[in-house]
């Protein structure tokens, strides 16, 4: 999405041939790809766990730190794995949005009217909105050194990259949609309202 952003924002006139088909397929192929390659990696380093104690995941869904907390011997090694792989994978697309959004803020800070810069940013906006609320809570969860307590925000943090932004996401991008905008005024009464 950042990098669609950074074509369709920094690079118009050539969206077009940048952005083409077989490019949104080796897009979405790396990055299920690359998704494939970091669930081996943990598959194939949790396989060697020993399990003795309970067999029930502190957890809404199976997740790498709360599958390390029911293990009876040593993680260390499958933490230090998954504090690199989450590393490597969460800083590395970071940085990738966090360059292509600087580029375009740049590009949208040289566009001389006012109207322009405001288009140009609000084609952007609901996706640094996601994209920031996502990386916050996934760091938060992966990129911390687990511990054996169990805690009730260890439970909640995933629970707001798993099911809050993915729910917020199209409210968000909706916001954009004029119509959407007028409907949502006249189902809560508000005709005033300025959103």
């Amino acid at each position: 999405m950042a990098y669609d952003r950074y074509i369709a924002i920094c690079k118009p006139l050539h969206y077009v041939t940048v952005m083409d088909p077989s490019t949104c397929i080796m897009l979405v192929c790396s990055s299920w790809i690359s998704g494939f390659i970091n669930s081996m990696v943990h598959t194939i380093f949790a396989v060697h766990l020993n399990f003795c104690a309970s067999n029930s995941v502190n957890q809404f869904f199976c997740d790498i730190p709360p599958l390390l907390k029911l293990a009876c011997g040593s993680t260390w090694l499958n933490e230090i794995v998954l504090f690199i792989v989450g590393g490597v994978y969460g800083l590395g697309s970071f940085l990738l949005t966090l360059i292509s959004y600087i580029h375009i803020i740049s590009t949208i800070l040289k566009i001389r009217s006012k109207e322009g810069q405001r288009k140009a940013f609000s084609t952007c906006a609901s996706h640094l909105i996601v994209v920031t609320l996502f990386f916050l809570t996934s760091f938060t969860a992966y990129l911390k050194p687990t511990s054996k307590n169990v805690l009730e925000e260890e439970r909640l943090v995933p629970v707001i990259y798993a099911v809050i932004t993915p729910t917020l996401n199209p409210i968000i991008y909706t916001l954009r949609n004029k119509e959407f905008k007028s409907a949502l005024r006249k189902m809560i009464g508000l005709g005033y309202l300025y959103l």
